[in-house]
């Protein structure tokens, strides 16, 4: 969706535009601002597309808000609708690329007009924005091999020392080592076509090399590949020993790594999950840092699709710091086909590796240590993520060779095993799915009355609105908005029955501070206003 903000000092103008964009086909996501504080405030909070802006405001007018999205959202699209006809500040405002200037006399066709044309450069944008030009791929490729590898040497093998400058300064590494550091972790849900090691690898450097298009505006940022095929992010602010850097830094991550999707979906036709670190962490803590995100990656809520999880590092509970090393390597890819969800390459790849057992085509040792290596594999993913009380036998059983009476009994165990891990790890998705839909739907029948918006409601559970809004309709059947406006219409149609409250109390007690709004609303609903509905209830009961 794309994130809309309208900004103007007249309620009335602000309200009116709002009901006018809200019946566009655009799929809009609508928030108001009665004030250019107001809309700061919004700005210091996510991540907006485009913001509707009057000039002349009290306080903070126009322009001073366009220079702090210039600043905090350079990607972020602005049109001016005032009633300022001078030069000099029509001259100011289009200096920036990405403005749009209207008069408030050419009337809303003209509006329309205008924000469907924005939209379209959105979209465009966003479909156009991995500019992978073979000669910037293969230079990244190098690049990545390289830094890569010190990455992963950090977060693994905790190799954070006194050589870190050097190695930084060596590594042409643009990171102050003094300084904390910010880390995100990326899942990439590739079409099933991309089943091969090589293809998963060429995957996430594509995403490395787009995604790096949007964080180096604003960020010094790093994205390497893990042993998993996913993309782990570096990021630390411009001027990282400033105070609160990292805090803006943080919320601009949130945002930016949405549209980093969006573009993802639509110019590789990739979907991207995303967990990041709400808080830096220090280098030596990294590997702490990137085991707590893979666990919160792991008991995600959903599948994950379009999802940016922010996670408190600081908050209960660590991440199991098991780091088997099989003998293998493609014994390896099959522990990431099973980390990463990924069933249908694990069984393609359980199959590849134990045909020539199972026929009799290997040595019993060799049948074995791939059996042990399997198992090991399976107990490690059962004892980590806390299903190992569902296994339908010990961990001792499952050891024991003696057992079974053939190899290829031995390994239909193990692949039964492999398809209920896989199967619980859906089910447990979707539990988490329904238990965050449930604590959301609870907090909006008890806060009616409160702000209600996707950005406030995506806090209090700590996913980002896009995500939370596809998760809602996906459990639920309807938008997150209709939900609320029928909690909103029958609370109001309850409390016109049953007291003696105003309709403007009434209105206020269910989300809408000023009586026309609620007025109009209700009418919208029902087709009468709210006195004419307390009449006609009132004359029934008298029948």
């Amino acid at each position: 969706m794309i994130r809309l903000l309208i900004v103007d000092d007249e309620e009335i103008i602000t309200d009116g535009l709002y009901e006018v964009l809200s019946k566009l086909d655009l799929e809009l996501d609508l928030y108001k601002a009665y004030s250019g504080q107001e809309a700061l405030l919004w700005l210091r909070r996510t991540r907006f597309d485009i913001v509707l802006s009057d000039i002349a405001m009290p306080e903070m007018d126009g322009l001073a808000l366009m220079n702090v999205i210039r600043s905090d959202w350079p990607q972020c699209k602005m049109i001016f609708l005032t009633g300022y006809s001078h030069f000099e500040t029509v001259y100011q405002a289009v200096q920036w690329p990405g403005i749009r200037y209207l008069l408030k006399s050419e009337g809303y066709n003209k509006l329309i007009e205008t924000v469907g044309l924005v939209v379209s450069e959105i979209q465009e944008e966003l479909r156009t924005a991995a500019l992978l030009q073979s000669s910037k791929a293969s230079q990244n490729a190098f690049d990545t091999l390289a830094t890569g590898n010190y990455v992963r040497h950090l977060l693994f093998e905790g190799g954070a020392d006194e050589t870190m400058t050097d190695n930084f300064n060596r590594l042409r590494i643009e990171f102050e080592p003094r300084a904390p550091v910010l880390i995100a972790l990326g899942s990439l849900s590739a079409a099933e076509a991309h089943r091969y090691y090589a293809d998963r690898q060429e995957t996430a450097l594509r995403v490395k090399i787009l995604s790096d298009t949007y964080l180096d505006e604003k960020s010094r940022c790093l994205g390497v590949i893990d042993r998993y095929g996913d993309l782990i992010w570096l990021v630390q602010p411009p001027d990282p020993c400033q105070d609160n850097r990292f805090e803006r830094l943080s919320t601009f991550l949130e945002g930016t790594f949405e549209l980093i999707q969006e573009a993802c979906r639509q110019s590789l036709g990739i979907q991207l999950s995303v967990t990041l670190a709400k808080e830096p962490t220090d280098w030596k803590q990294l590997p702490t840092a990137y085991d707590k995100l893979r666990e919160r990656q792991h008991l995600r809520a959903g599948d994950g699709t379009t999802m940016v999880q922010s996670v408190l590092l600081n908050g209960e509970g660590t991440a199991a710091q098991v780091r088997l090393r099989f003998p293998k390597e493609k014994t390896e890819t099959l522990a990431a086909h099973l980390e990463g969800g990924r069933r249908e390459d694990f069984l393609g790849l359980f199959n590849e590796l134990t045909l020539s057992a199972t026929e009799g085509g290997w040595t019993s040792a060799y049948a074995t240590e791939l059996y042990y290596s399997i198992a090991l594999i399976l107990l490690s993913y059962s004892n980590r993520w806390g299903e190992r009380e569902k296994l339908p036998m010990s961990a001792g059983g499952l050891m024991q060779l003696d057992g079974y009476h053939s190899w290829k009994e031995r390994y239909s165990v193990l692949r039964g095993l492999a398809e209920d891990l896989f199967e619980w790890r859906r089910d447990g998705e979707h539990n988490r799915a329904v238990t965050a839909i449930d604590k959301i739907s609870a907090y909006i029948d008890e806060h009616i009355a409160e702000d209600l918006s996707l950005v406030r409601l995506a806090d209090e559970i700590h996913f980002n609105p896009s995500y939370l809004s596809r998760l809602f309709k996906q459990e639920r059947g309807i938008k997150l908005s209709e939900y609320i406006e029928d909690v909103r219409f029958a609370r109001a149609k309850e409390l016109l029955l049953h007291t003696d409250m105003k309709i403007a109390e009434i209105g206020a007690s269910v989300g809408y501070e000023a009586p026309h709004s609620f007025t109009r609303v209700f009418k919208k609903w029902t087709g009468i206003s709210p006195h004419e509905f307390r009449e006609q209830a009132g004359k029934r009961r008298e029948v």
